[in-house]
């Protein structure tokens, strides 16, 4: 039975959210590929996880029976989060881009389940998986537009999901999505649909193609 792991992490609820609205039509097609699969889903914005602490950190390289009651605690929280990871077959993550940079909550969860010797370094747990991410933005920060030097959302989850979990990796990126809020942007709303069209047929698309890639 597949597994996807589905977080989402932007402070506005439902389809006021582009990169909820985007992962929401990638779990829709995703579900029809896989009926009798299961989702684990975390909604970051509303019940986000703890930052990581040094009673967190120091446990993960500390052995069971030295941890203090604190560490194992803590430990144990970061654990239950990697063992979601692990068991996905498919990881679903919204990025919204706040601030050039993703959102606070979806940094919390990294560091927790990133752990030296299980999830990252020469064997990462869950290296290969299948990995999409929604990362919309206000603007645009596509090469060659202006602000293209900005961009620290996928340089630093290219980093985070390739070079150290070693998740096979995908965006989807719905851009411009300030566009029919801001007056001085309106000229550029004929190109934040096509990008919002675009972001979902993509979410239709990769979803099916990683199924047929699972299957095979």
């Amino acid at each position: 039975m597949a597994t996807l792991l589905h977080i989402d992490s932007s402070v506005f609820p439902g389809e006021a959210s582009s990169s909820r609205s985007v992962t929401a039509a990638f779990r829709k097609s995703w579900a029809e590929q896989h009926p009798q699969g299961s989702v684990i889903y975390r909604d970051l914005a509303a019940n986000p996880v703890p930052h990581i602490t040094a009673d967190a950190w120091s446990a993960g390289y500390s052995a069971p029976s030295e941890r203090t009651p604190e560490q194992s605690a803590a430990f144990a929280v970061r654990v239950k989060l990697i063992e979601e990871l692990e068991q996905a077959d498919t990881v679903l993550i919204g990025a919204p881009m706040y601030n050039y940079a993703i959102p606070s909550t979806l940094k919390a969860w990294l560091d927790n389940v990133l752990l030296l010797g299980r999830t990252a370094g020469e064997t990462p747990s869950a290296k290969g998986t299948p990995a999409i991410v929604v990362a919309s933005r206000g603007g645009s920060y596509a090469p060659g537009t202006p602000r293209e030097d900005y961009e620290f959302v996928q340089n630093y989850l290219e980093a985070v999901f390739t070079g150290t979990l070693g998740l096979d990796l995908d965006f989807i990126v719905p851009e411009l999505t300030m566009a029919p809020r801001n007056p001085a942007m309106s000229e550029l709303i004929p190109l934040y649909e096509a990008s919002r069209r675009r972001a979902f047929e993509d979410a239709t698309a990769k979803a099916k193609e990683i199924a047929e890639r699972l299957a095979a």
